[in-house]
C-alpha cells in the first residue's frame, strides 16, 4: 500500500461526488478507475474502499433504474387514465410514480451517504465495511 493508492482513492471519491454536479454524466469514470486498480490494493485495508464504490454503484444503478421504470410507467398510466376518464387508474398510476419517486431519492441520499462515509473512512486510515 503506497501513498499513491490512497491518493487515487481520494480522487475517485472526489469523482463520485463531483457527478453530482455534472447530472452524473462523470458517474462512470471512478468506477472504471476502481475496477482498474483494485487488484492491486488486494489483501490491503484499501481493497474494501474499491469494493465500496463498486457495489455502491451497482447498488444504485438497480434502485435508480427500478425506480425510473414506475415513474415511466405511471406517468403512461395517468395519461392512459386522462384518456378513458378512469379515476382509479389515475390514482394508482399515482402512487406508484409517487413510490417510484421515493426510490429514486432514496437511491440517491444513500449513494451520497456511501460517499461520504467511505471517504471519511479514508480520511481517517480504516478500512469500510
Amino acid at each position: 500500500m503506497t501513498q499513491s493508492q490512497i491518493s487515487y482513492n481520494h480522487i475517485t471519491y472526489a469523482l463520485a461526488l463531483f457527478s453530482y454536479f455534472t447530472a452524473g454524466l462523470t458517474w462512470i469514470i471512478p468506477i472504471v478507475m476502481n475496477y482498474l486498480k483494485r487488484d492491486e490494493a488486494r489483501n490491503t485495508w484499501l481493497y474494501s474502499h474499491f469494493d465500496w464504490q463498486i457495489k455502491t454503484f451497482w447498488y444504485s444503478i438497480f434502485f435508480w433504474v427500478i425506480g425510473f421504470v414506475m415513474v415511466i410507467f405511471a406517468t403512461g398510466g395517468l395519461f392512459f387514465g386522462a384518456a378513458v376518464d378512469s379515476n382509479h387508474t389515475m390514482g394508482g398510476s399515482f402512487i406508484v410514480g409517487a413510490l417510484g419517486g421515493l426510490i429514486i431519492v432514496a437511491t440517491v441520499l444513500w449513494h451520497l451517504y456511501r460517499i461520504i462515509r467511505g471517504w471519511i473512512a479514508l480520511s481517517n486510515g480504516r478500512a469500510v465495511p
